[in-house]
């Protein structure tokens, strides 16, 4: 069977109508490359050039087998490109776990990271709570997790990626809905509010627990919810206010105002990128680098 070594001397001379110039561009003698040529005309059964003391050029087999001879060389040299590209973590893919608010500020940036420095990376996308990313990520089915902390898991690693503060959002019409000045907690002892399910929200549950216990403040909660764009719905519809992280006031819900509170912690609210530490995918490691 005929190599690539084979195919690079056939389209050299091809290309060159001279074996002595074209054995130059391949930096070998000419007697080789000779040898190379004959041999591929052995393989294939036909006569690519008609030789002449004087002159190379190839018969009618020969003009049609050079396209073909730099189709496969090119693949080739695609090919061998593409595997350095994945060995350097420059190509591949990366499965993506997100959260639904970290859609609105640090999935962009990852994104567009990907997009800049590894534009041969894709990028397969996945909305799970922090639960499930957690099983995704500790099974090997998920790469990457922009997730709530902690990871808990000894197989996972976790980084910080972002912090930010929480905002009250407020139906229209609420007593608080106007003015600008941070919140004081106490201002909603004994407030309708809308809470986080303490199993399908579990980090803006304890938040919210721990924040408001410390304060020695007690809410009313009027309705459990797993979602933050689900809370802000049932706050815009009057059916209480909420906390929610500061990245959620980018939906401009119409009908809810956001305002800042006062906290001991002024930006309570961490998103971490979570991977497991035993994943070998040369592209996640890119990734994490440039992050």
């Amino acid at each position: 069977m005929f190599t690539l070594t084979h195919l690079a001397g056939f389209v050299a001379v091809a290309e060159e109508q001279h074996f002595g110039r074209a054995a130059q561009r391949l930096r070998m003698t000419q007697p080789p490359l000779t040898r190379q040529i004959q041999q591929l005309e052995k393989e294939l059964k036909v006569q690519l050039f008609d030789r002449t003391s004087r002159t190379v050029r190839l018969t009618p087999a020969g003009r049609a087998f050079l396209p073909d001879a730099r189709r496969l060389l090119s693949e080739a040299e695609n090919a061998a490109l593409s595997v350095r590209r994945v060995t350097a973590g420059q190509a591949g893919m990366i499965r993506v776990g997100f959260t639904a608010t970290s859609a609105y500020g640090e999935l962009g940036r990852v994104l567009a990271t990907v997009r800049e420095h590894l534009p041969h990376v894709d990028v397969v996308l996945h909305e799970l709570v922090t639960r499930d990313q957690v099983e995704r990520l500790s099974g090997g089915s998920l790469d990457l997790g922009l997730a709530r902390p902690p990871a808990a898991r000894p197989e996972l690693a976790s980084r910080r990626l972002r912090a930010e503060p929480l905002l009250a959002a407020l139906p229209e019409g609420h007593p608080l809905a106007d003015g600008s000045e941070p919140l004081e907690l106490k201002r909603f002892h004994g407030a309708d509010m809308v809470m986080y399910s303490p199993t399908e929200a579990r980090y803006f549950h304890e938040l919210l627990v721990t924040i408001f216990g410390n304060a020695d403040v007690q809410p009313t909660y009027v309705q459990h919810v797993s979602q933050i764009h689900t809370a802000l719905a049932l706050v815009q519809v009057g059916l209480g206010s909420a906390l929610v992280p500061a990245t959620a006031a980018r939906l401009r819900l119409e009908g809810v105002t956001f305002r800042p509170i006062h906290l001991p912690e002024p930006e309570p609210v961490e998103l971490h990128l979570l991977w497991r530490h035993a994943n070998d995918n040369p592209a996640l490691r890119a990734l994490l680098d440039l992050l």
